[in-house]
């Protein structure tokens, strides 16, 4: 799976119409609303603004799409094919359009939103996504060093401290490397 790290912005003219697509970062339903009101506000006489989105929640991923009052499937479906084609997670892919005069059937409107979604995509910038545990360590003060450098090795890093009788640690750290980090240093649990 990817996240967008860099949003992008891309134009596509379909038979006099214009399109306007977005890649965007969304870590939230929140934060989706928010986008899609800016890129409303920014295009106040556009006759149409199809999206689609993925999000990774607790409870798994949440994928929706709207067609903006194009015909059932035409719009907001092509987009989100292309969100899960291009496997990008917590991501907003919104698509303007100004009718151009020219109607472009259903087929057409199909390939229009779905090639700006595409070509929105494309120009993103991507990195891989990677998901994150924390770890509650309780360690013996000469274990402080090498459980940093662990971390480190490990992509992590050390959240807080908490010096006692021994030290209280709690680490980030990509999850597949949590359970050897947690097995190592772990000597209160």
């Amino acid at each position: 799976m990817y996240l967008i790290e860099k949003g992008s912005e891309v134009s596509f003219t379909v038979n006099h119409s214009r399109f306007i697509g977005y890649a965007l970062p969304c870590a939230d339903e929140s934060q989706l609303r928010s986008r899609l009101m800016e890129i409303a506000s920014a295009h106040p006489t556009a006759h149409h603004l199809a999206f689609a989105y993925r999000i990774k929640t607790e409870q798994g991923v949440i994928a929706h799409f709207n067609d903006a009052g194009e015909p059932s499937g035409t719009a907001g479906k092509p987009i989100l094919a292309h969100i899960s084609g291009f496997d990008v997670i917590n991501a907003l892919v919104a698509v303007v359009r100004y009718f151009g005069g020219i109607k472009l059937g259903a087929g057409g409107l199909v390939r229009a939103y779905g090639g700006t979604a595409k070509m929105a995509l494309e120009k993103a910038s991507l990195m891989p996504y990677v998901e994150y545990a924390e770890l509650k360590l309780t360690i013996d003060y000469p274990k402080l060093q090498p459980l940093t450098y662990q971390v480190e090795k490990a992509g992590g890093e050390i959240v807080s401290r908490s010096f006692g009788e021994k030290i209280d640690v709690v680490v980030r750290l990509p999850a597949p490397e949590a359970p050897a980090i947690n097995r190592q240093f772990n000597d209160a649990w």
